[in-house]
């Protein structure tokens, strides 16, 4: 009996150990009798969606937010600072603070429905007003085949673009604009200027949409224009407008006559690195994924950057014998400027070089063609953001080229999507539409804009006001109190 039940303990113990190789070959046989794996998803449903989201992509989204509100509040608002007078200096840091939670508000309320929604070409509709719809279980597409990422994290990345874009534009006047129509002038801005330019750029259906919907996109995507980060809707959109209210605001009071050095190029260091680190997120982040696409836009934005710095040091030197650290700085924010809308198409050499032009042709407007031209363009906005953006988004046309080691563009009017047959002098067409739909929109916007608030409640400060600066007159507060 003894002998028995030991017997059959062993054996029990043998087909225990066993069970595993019969589970595996059990499993192989089902797969192999199993039809092949289904392939992409057409057009997929909210809870199919739902099994398409990657924890990756998500936390590096809401970290490229992060990134992103850091250019503006701090890094854009000590970069602008200190390159103005001490009395002015607490006014730009209130006007970028102010501007960016405005912004924000006018974003949420209805900006993302007017940007993101189906309408026409030119604009959405109001279908999320107030995020309407928008819930943790709804989800914005990617630009793969079935990959999404949760709907509140793609407002709030695209939130962050919407508060710097207006923020850029007072460097053009600054130390001589009041406080109200500036806010008055943002809201009105964001709505006829830059959500227009944001939906013609970047709305589509979407990778596994747009077969069923083949008109579904904004008028410049249909173009085929390519703007990855914002060359075309942030750069040139903000440029244009700077110039145009530099223009019609005027020169400040003792422009070309008095000394108006800047007051602390420390914080405009600290603001500028600021602005680099914060740049892989506005960059980077625009893939939308975190992927090796995310990496090249990083290592780009990196490499162009720091080429536009010595290349700027480098002209500085030979034409006035010193480089400067504001030029170094001025340099390093053109190379960022002019490799946003190629950073996730360009290959890193091409980066480089796509730096050093953007560089040197930035410098020339900065510190030849305004000085000919006598235009008050205080903290070169239009010289470094318009033109710097121009340059990169023609030079988009040329460095995205596969022979060049650029990555092309994707044909999304077939499922699942497949990459597009690239020509250069085609898709440099499509890039003037970009830039010549942009110039002139937010030209056209921001002079009507600029012109009827001059005209109600005025732009300037009183002369008394603007020569004891806008801390005091504005504000009621100094920035330093010695």
């Amino acid at each position: 009996m003894t002998k028995t039940l030991k017997w059959i303990g062993a054996a029990g113990v043998s087909l225990f150990a066993a069970l595993p190789a019969f589970a595996q070959e059990a499993a192989a046989t089902a797969a192999s009798a199993a039809p092949a794996a289904a392939g992409p998803i057409k057009a997929p449903t909210v809870e199919q969606m739902a099994t398409m989201v990657n924890k990756g992509d998500t936390t590096w989204m809401l970290i490229s937010s992060a990134l992103v509100l850091l250019m503006s509040v701090p890094a854009l608002a000590l970069f602008y600072g200190g390159l103005v007078r001490t009395k002015n200096m607490l006014s730009l840091l209130m006007q970028v603070f102010m501007i960016v939670s405005v912004a924000a508000l006018v974003w949420v309320t209805y900006g993302y429905s007017l940007a993101f929604t189906s309408g026409n070409e030119f604009i959405g509709g109001f279908s999320k007003v107030f995020l309407a719809g928008v819930t943790t279980s709804t989800y914005a597409a990617t630009f793969s085949n079935n990959v999404y990422i949760p709907e509140y994290a793609f407002v709030v990345f695209q939130m962050t673009f919407a508060c710097i874009t207006p923020a850029l534009i007072v460097g053009a006047f600054a130390e001589r604009i009041k406080f109200t129509p500036l806010i008055l002038f943002t809201v009105a801005w964001l709505t006829f200027a830059y959500f227009p330019i944001a939906h013609m750029v970047w709305y589509w259906a979407g990778p596994d949409f747009l077969v069923d919907a083949p008109t579904d996109y904004g008028f410049l995507w249909g173009k085929a224009a390519l703007d990855f980060a914002g060359g075309t809707v942030v750069h040139i959109n903000a440029g244009i407008a700077g110039l145009v209210g530099c223009l019609i605001i005027g020169k400040r009071i003792g422009f070309g006559k008095e000394a108006t050095p800047p007051h602390s190029l420390t914080m405009t260091m600290i603001g500028a690195s600021l602005l680099w680190v914060g740049w892989f997120g506005f960059n980077a982040g625009s893939n939308l994924e975190a992927n090796g696409l995310a990496a090249l836009a990083f290592i780009n934005t990196f490499v162009a950057t720091a080429a536009a710095a010595v290349a700027w040091c480098m002209i500085e030197q030979l034409h006035h014998g010193k480089p400067s650290l504001l030029g170094a700085v001025t340099g390093a924010v053109a190379g960022l400027v002019a490799i946003t809308p190629a950073s996730g198409f360009a290959a890193p050499m091409t980066s480089i070089v796509l730096g050093f032009v953007a560089s040197g042709v930035c410098y020339v407007f900065v510190a030849v063609i305004k000085n000919k031209l006598k235009y008050d363009d205080t903290l070169d906005v239009f010289g470094v953001h318009g033109v710097g953006g121009i340059v990169g988004a023609l030079g988009t046309a040329i460095v995205a080229d596969p022979a060049l080691g650029g990555q092309g563009w994707v044909n999304y009017t077939v499922f699942p999507a497949i990459p597009g047959e690239y020509v250069m002098a085609d898709q440099f067409v499509s890039q003037l539409w970009a830039v010549g739909t942009t110039v002139i929109w937010t030209g056209v916007v921001s002079a009507v804009l600029f012109y009827a608030l001059k005209f109600t409640i005025g732009l300037r400060p009183s002369e008394e006001a603007e020569r004891e600066g806008l801390d005091l007159s504005e504000h009621g507060e100094r920035a330093y109190n010695y």
